[in-house]
């Protein structure tokens, strides 16, 4: 049975004393819940920090993004070896913004995906389509030549630490907003894609999460959807009180 997964990409926010204090609180304020599994996603220099804070807990930590390369010259890179050393076993790879401000193709994350697994670490690799794709009717298109180019080459055995996330970018801080029916139906575009791949049995336990601004006002609206098993949450994990209260959205 497939995992609800919550996690918070904190992005290129909050310095070492803001994470602290965010930290606390998340630890104050939480509540075990059995059912959904709660990870957070801070900046590089605060993920030994953070990891170090929430150890007794069972709030887990990923890191943002990691480089394809193992060691060498590769100035302001880190490893996946270099995110294991420190306790982080989960990453973030191919995130809208890494793709559209640093330009990662797909080719580049497909080995980023290839080195994380390599380092028995667990993936969430990230698609969807910008707003012109979707105008335009490519977005089903888009998210498979995505899939196809960025995670299909991972064998079935390392399906297990893969995780999929949904962005729809037109969605994301442009007004626009996607229904819980658009991301109903892209995600189970999605996983029916990783059907024809791999078989159905692998596509059910695969857990595909919503990136499209989720908010405690609509979380428990789109987390009822049959293939939403939960959400990649941008702005609102930067407050514990919603990112929590989406967590409980469940």
């Amino acid at each position: 049975m497939r995992q609800k997964i919550v996690a918070g990409n904190w992005k290129m926010n909050n310095d070492l004393a803001q994470t602290e204090d965010l930290l606390g609180q998340l630890k104050n304020q939480w509540q075990e819940n059995e059912g959904v599994r709660v990870i957070v996603a801070p900046a590089f220099t605060n993920l030994h920090h953070a990891f170090e804070s929430l150890r007794k807990t069972s709030i887990d930590v990923a890191a943002q993004n990691m480089n394809e390369n193992s060691e060498g010259a590769f100035t302001g890179e880190v490893s996946a070896r270099m995110l294991t050393s420190i306790g982080v076993k989960t990453v973030i790879i191919g995130h809208s913004e890494r793709r559209a401000i640093f330009r990662e193709t797909d080719e580049v994350l497909a080995k980023k995906v290839n080195a994380a697994l390599e380092n028995d670490m667990e993936v969430i690799f990230c698609c969807g389509e910008e707003l012109n794709e979707r105008m335009a009717e490519r977005h089903f298109e888009v998210v498979k030549s995505q899939l196809g180019k960025g995670i299909f080459q991972v064998s079935e055995a390392h399906w297990k630490k893969v995780v999929i996330a949904y962005e729809p970018v037109w969605a994301i801080g442009t007004g626009e907003t996607a229904s819980p029916e658009q991301a109903q139906e892209m995600h189970a575009f999605i996983r029916k894609t990783i059907a024809e791949k791999f078989g159905e049995t692998l596509a059910d336990d695969v857990s595909i999460l919503y990136g499209g601004s989720v908010k405690p006002g609509n979380a428990q609206e789109i987390f009822a959807k049959e293939d939403v098993d939960g959400g990649l949450i941008g702005g609102a994990s930067l407050k514990a009180e919603d990112f929590l209260a989406i967590v409980n959205a469940f």
